[in-house]
């Protein structure tokens, strides 16, 4: 599988990434994880928007789904007529969120241009990749993913608090994109983000071999929640940068 990392900017877009997508592409099928505000600009740097397969969302926060509203026009009215649905993914009651969003009526609202399906735990095919979801800690409906392909394993956090489900779906993992929103000495609202040290806790209870940090709030200083995580992860590391590409299960695993 191929991560690129299209925006990791966590609650509002940065002067420097978009709000959280990620592009993860395996025998020519593209899915993203997330559409945040400002993706979809960037997303044209690296990829045909309309060969875009399918779209997941974590969670109905607007920095991680409101580009689905701009993604809905661009594929409902281009020259030559809209495109064929595609799928997106998302949590209960994800296509009436969606159509309210944009003002639209509930009955069709956006289903003539994706075809929703709600998410539930458990394993669901996407592509040619298997795909394990499960709920996480977050104050609204919110999904962790693990992608599995030809050998090669990642897993996505969404926005989480500490949780022993996310451990369990980032097992073993290639590469674990794990948010890191929270710096460890400032007082922050419990079960609902990670620390860089919570993030690296996570990821060394399970076992994973690269550590990947996104959902990287402006105000925070980014070395400072990569020197949380090394306290507590002993692996490589990295900051998600908008536009870094990871060919996930090579034997290098790091940015090309």
């Amino acid at each position: 599988m191929r991560l690129t990392i299209i925006g990791s900017s966590g609650s509002f877009p940065g002067p420097a990434s978009p709000a959280s997508c990620y592009l993860v592409e395996a025998d020519g099928f593209r899915l993203l994880l997330d559409m945040g505000n400002g993706a979809l600009g960037v997303l044209q740097r690296h990829a045909d928007i309309y060969g875009i397969d399918a779209v997941y969302l974590s969670h109905l926060h607007a920095d991680h789904c409101f580009d689905l509203c701009s993604y809905w026009v661009a594929r409902t009215y281009p020259h030559g007529g809209p495109k064929p649905p595609i799928p997106v993914y998302g949590p209960p009651g994800v296509a009436d969120r969606m159509a309210e969003a944009y003002g639209l009526e509930p009955d069709p609202g956006m289903r003539e241009t994706f075809d929703f399906r709600e998410l539930a735990p458990g394993e669901i095919a996407i592509g040619p990749m298997t795909a394990r979801l499960d709920r996480v800690n977050h104050p609204v409906d919110a999904f962790g993913i693990r992608l599995e392909h030809g050998g090669s394993s990642l897993a996505y956090s969404g926005d989480t608090g500490a949780c022993d489900e996310l451990v369990e779906l980032a097992a073993g993992v290639d590469l674990f994109l794990c948010e890191a929103s929270f710096h460890d000495h400032r007082e922050h609202p419990k079960d609902m983000h990670l620390t860089g040290s919570e993030a690296g806790e996570h990821a060394q209870r399970a076992a994973a071999r690269r550590l990947v940090l996104t959902h990287l709030v402006p105000w925070n200083d980014d070395e400072c929640t990569l020197s949380e995580a090394r306290t507590t992860f002993d692996g490589p590391i990295d900051i998600a940068r908008s536009g870094a590409v990871y060919e996930v299960g090579s034997a290098a695993l790091k940015p090309v």
